[in-house]
């Protein structure tokens, strides 16, 4: 793998050593599974013949951590750029007595280490941050680590989480204006990310097989059971992205500053 990213070494928006980024994975893992059905929705949560399971940018590890509990057979193994993700992550194993359950600090934007043929399964959560020129680099770098016949298994969202707030609207819409001035959106206007529509044809061209599609909606709405809890993954997210979204220029602090009092009124 000989491509790099051409924004720098770290393209997350966030600061992934920041506490607050941490705190706001942790509850996001819990309610993003249990939305989508469980840990492996698409096979009704059925694990057999996985033996071996990569979790890319794992963060806090919660989604690696669960599977390495409830399946002990199984040997998990988590990555993150981030020290303070992969020290929780290696804590809450060792106190859970997981020793299945492996964490290493990793930068997905270069050649995995791992050897060819290492995982039945390898997993990525809203892991396509990345610049969109550099994603066919990494997915055959994903192609080269899972063994023939296993599974590489990516969740992805739009981030146009639709809302009658119009400060939620407008926040939303500068965040795709920002991703698309760095590269990481297909979207032609920034409206969207564009990253769901590509996915199959990404896939295919890093030569995977048997392509797949598995649509979840998670309704949030006031009254759900998940309304509180994404009405704070929100206003957390806009918060720590202030930085981000003002430094690529697409508003200013007194703007965002209007539009978080709003969306938190």
């Amino acid at each position: 793998m000989t491509s790099e990213p051409s924004k720098g070494d770290n393209v997350y928006f966030n600061n992934p050593e920041s506490g607050a980024e941490m705190a706001r994975l942790i509850d996001q893992d819990r309610y993003i599974t249990e939305g989508m059905g469980g840990l492996l929705a698409e096979r009704s949560n059925d694990f057999s013949g996985i033996h071996r399971i990569l979790d890319m940018a794992c963060g806090p590890g919660g989604w690696a951590l669960e599977i390495a509990y409830t399946h002990p057979e199984i040997e998990v193994v988590g990555f993150d750029i981030s020290q303070a993700m992969i020290d929780y992550a290696r804590a809450r194993a060792r106190v859970q007595g997981l020793d299945n359950a492996s964490f290493r600090v990793m930068d997905m934007q270069k050649p995995l280490d791992f050897p060819d043929d290492s995982f039945d399964l390898v997993n990525g959560r809203f892991v396509l941050f990345i610049p969109t020129s550099f994603i066919p680099v990494f997915l055959k770098e994903c192609m080269r680590i899972t063994r023939p016949g296993g599974t590489i298994r990516l969740t992805e969202s739009e981030w146009t989480a639709p809302s009658t707030s119009p400060a939620m609207e407008q926040m939303l819409g500068l965040i795709g204006r920002a991703l698309k001035r760095v590269g990481q959106s297909f979207s032609p206007s920034g409206n969207l990310v564009g990253i769901t529509p590509m996915l199959r044809s990404l896939l295919k061209d890093a030569g995977c097989t048997n392509v797949q599609h598995m649509a979840h909606v998670i309704d949030y709405s006031s009254g759900e059971p998940v309304h509180d809890a994404f009405c704070k993954d929100f206003a957390t997210v806009y918060r720590l992205m202030q930085p981000f979204l003002i430094g690529v220029g697409v508003t200013t602090q007194e703007e965002v500053d209007r539009l978080q009092r709003q969306m938190e009124a």
